[in-house]
């Protein structure tokens, strides 16, 4: 299918070849008839792709904090990798959709297939989104009408936060689309309402919809003008839908409201307040968040879970319908802010009509109507590259975000395997990956990875609760398979992969402990092998924050922070003593003083086989300037210290000071050059599945005596 791509680097705009989407649970995947550009926002976004780094920076301060703070930890090299590895992916243009449903996911209740829906999908010919986010289309209402329900709920929200009542008279500041379909909607709702813009036209077009209006191009005063209109008492309220640095927008907002007067900012202003101006008055300011209440929540927008509607009237959902119902009412009437219309296959015109002509307001993208969506299976995309090698490790690799983008597949690159084919359920990323990697093909179904007879490795790079059934599959399709730790999420889980494994005929499985391959794990490997006596081994890990209601935290989808991450350094001890892990305690941060229970505040005591012992303390409330990762291995009167995978440091070694590398290597390189040779080669397992299992089950036993405070034995 195709799909309008911006690239964040240059800002060139592309209507590219990408994957057609699957339908997920929960969702609904809907063909485009009609998809509005909205003027403001991806004005703003070209624009942003096509400044310069320094402008960029300037742009996105709270970016560049991050990226300092990365350096910090990481490097200068990495972050910058990292940096720029970000601006090279493609980005989706658009959110203001109308189509068709032809196929509805699992849990996704309320939809048909053949239903017209509005969602806030991307300028694609077709698009899957959750079910929250889309609402049916009224007769009467055409597809290409529909398609400005989004940017009216934008505007909705902001008028429910201000809250008019019949006879208020409310200034709308910035008569843009949002504006315009505003100012509308308070008409509608009984309000006298006064329009400023610098943009005469658009003052013509408010006026024609029942607003007074100042034009601020002809040299109007709007606080004069806003004190005139309310009959020198200040306006109700103000709400801003402008696109402007200024700060003045705010002022001005401030000295015409009345005493109490509400202000509520949709757009992008200037906000260093004064705060004469809201004390005196004791003024109210608030920021309206996008199409209303459940936006950013993943448990209302991914998850389907719906607010209560006798607590939480208007959702985005509902503001939705609210404004397809006043769409066939005639109360709002989008005709007048068409600019023009442009097929889909021309978006790039449109762009160019966006940066060109200021003025343009509503900007079209049609779609053929007639041809017929498959939904039986997602398309493969070939890209046009060529087999880059004929060989034993013929790769397809199953998830393309962040990891498989900025480690797994630069290093896979370096193994010189055959990469086949890549597939991540966001085609869009599939797309950018086979293009940028050179994979043969890109796809949006991973089973086209398990039923290529030619494919005879997957890897396995998904979020942690698909990592186990898609392993189980390909183990059963007779593939070798690499996976992303955690191996799976579950002690059943575990079971099943071992019985198939142990069926699988020369099938390699390893998981990615990486970081037993890094070149400072095996100095330290050496040095160690020599010992007398168990060892007493310390890992630090400033692991910090991560917010809440990121997926990792979720336990039917990431597992948590122990289970995700955790299992790398008891596999490091593990591997540092060459013994398994027979008994855990575990402890996590209580809750003295209100904090939260949470487990990536845990400390972790193992007892090894060999009569080693390690403690790993995984705190996530550390400083990010503190070094990461901090391994300290004590034995024989002699002390290891490694430092983030940088520096290692030898006390009491005759032969051996210290080993230091110009960066940060944790082993991923030298990982899956070693995978693709034991499958190029053959014999032993890259990894003992023994020692798999046992990290896996001495990670599952850390989570449990954390929970429970008891020691836990490990089978």
């Amino acid at each position: 299918m195709k799909q309008v791509l911006q690239s964040l680097k240059t800002g060139q705009i592309d209507v590219a070849d990408v994957p057609c989407p699957l339908v997920r649970p929960g969702h609904v995947l809907i063909q485009t008839r009609a998809s509005l550009i909205s003027a403001g926002t991806e004005r703003s976004f070209v624009e942003f792709g096509k400044a310069s780094l320094l402008a960029k920076a300037r742009s996105k301060p709270d970016k560049v904090r991050q990226v300092l703070d990365k350096i910090k930890t990481d490097g200068l090299l990495p972050t910058l990798e990292t940096v720029f590895a970000r601006l090279d992916e493609p980005f989706p243009l658009g959110y203001c959709s109308a189509g068709v449903v032809v196929e509805v996911g699992e849990g996704a209740h309320g939809f048909e297939i053949g239903d017209r829906v509005v969602s806030n999908g991307s300028h694609a010919e077709m698009v899957c989104v959750p079910s929250n986010l889309c609402a049916r289309i009224p007769d009467g209402v055409s597809d290409e009408e529909a398609a400005f329900t989004v940017l009216g709920a934008i505007g909705l929200q902001g008028i429910r936060l201000i809250g008019p009542t019949l006879g208020e008279t409310i200034a709308v500041t910035g008569l843009g689309l949002i504006g315009l379909m505003t100012v509308q909607m308070l008409r509608a709702n009984g309000c006298r309402v006064l329009g400023i813009d610098p943009d005469p036209a658009r003052c013509e077009l408010a006026r024609q919809m029942g607003a007074e209006t100042v034009d601020l191009s002809a040299g109007a005063d709007p606080v004069a003008s806003a004190m005139a209109f309310s009959q020198g008492r200040g306006v109700d309220g103000v709400v801003i839908t402008a696109a402007a640095s200024t700060d003045e927008i705010m002022h001005q907002s401030a000295q015409m409201s009345r005493k109490r007067g509400r202000i509520v900012l949709v757009g992008v202003v200037g906000l260093k307040l004064t705060r004469s101006d809201f004390y005196e008055k004791e003024l109210t300011f608030q920021v309206s968040c996008s199409y209303g209440p459940g936006r950013y929540d993943p448990a209302y927008e991914d998850r389907g879970l719906d607010y209560p509607i006798g607590f939480v009237r208007w959702t985005e959902q509902r503001n939705f319908e609210a404004v397809l119902e006043l769409l066939a009412s005639g109360r709002l009437d989008v005709e007048p802010l068409i600019s023009k219309r442009i097929e889909h296959s021309r978006a790039v015109e449109a762009y160019q009509s966006l940066t060109e002509q200021r003025d343009a307001l509503g900007i079209l993208l049609t779609y053929p109507h007639g041809r017929a969506a498959s939904t039986s299976a997602a398309p493969v995309i070939r890209t046009d590259r060529t087999p880059s090698k004929i060989g034993p490790a013929v790769v397809g690799v199953i998830g393309a975000g962040d990891f498989a983008k900025l480690f797994a597949f630069p290093n896979l690159i370096r193994t010189g395997a055959r990469l086949a084919c890549v597939a991540d359920v966001n085609g869009v990323a599939a797309a950018h990956a086979g293009r940028k990697f050179g994979f043969e093909r890109t796809t949006s179904d991973y089973r086209h990875v398990l039923d290529d007879p030619q494919i005879n490795t997957a890897m396995v790079l998904t979020r942690h609760d698909a990592h186990a059934p898609i392993v189980l599959e390909a183990l059963q399709a007779g593939k070798h398979v690499m996976v992303e730790k955690p191996l799976c999420l579950e002690p059943g889980q575990l079971d099943r992969i071992r019985e198939a494994f142990l069926s699988a005929q020369d099938c390699q499985l390893a998981v990615g402990f990486n970081r037993r391959f890094s070149p400072h794990a095996l100095k330290m490997k050496s040095l160690l092998a020599t010992r007398t006596e168990p060892l007493c081994m310390s890992m630090m890990v400033n692991a910090g924050v991560v917010p809440p209601d990121v997926w990792v935290h979720d336990p039917k989808v990431g597992g948590g922070r122990i289970l995700g991450e955790g299992c790398h350094w008891i596999d490091l001890m593990s591997f540092l003593a060459g013994a398994p892990v027979i008994r855990v305690f575990a402890t996590k941060i209580g809750t003295a003083g209100g904090v939260a229970v949470r487990e990536d505040k845990t400390s972790i005591t193992l007892c090894l086989g060999d009569g080693s012992i390690g403690t790993l303390h995984y705190f996530g409330s550390g400083h990010k300037s503190y070094p990461k990762e901090t391994v300290e291995v004590f034995c024989d009167g002699k002390v290891l210290r490694l430092d983030n995978f940088r520096m290692l440091r030898g006390y009491g070694w005759p032969a051996f000071k210290s080993m230091r590398l110009r960066r940060m290597d944790k082993g991923h390189r030298e990982e899956y050059v070693q995978f693709v040779q034991a499958v190029e080669s053959g014999g032993p397992p890259l990894i003992p599945f023994e020692e798999i299992e046992n990290v896996t089950r001495a990670t599952f036993a850390a989570v449990e005596s954390a929970a429970s405070g008891e020691p836990v034995d490990v089978e």
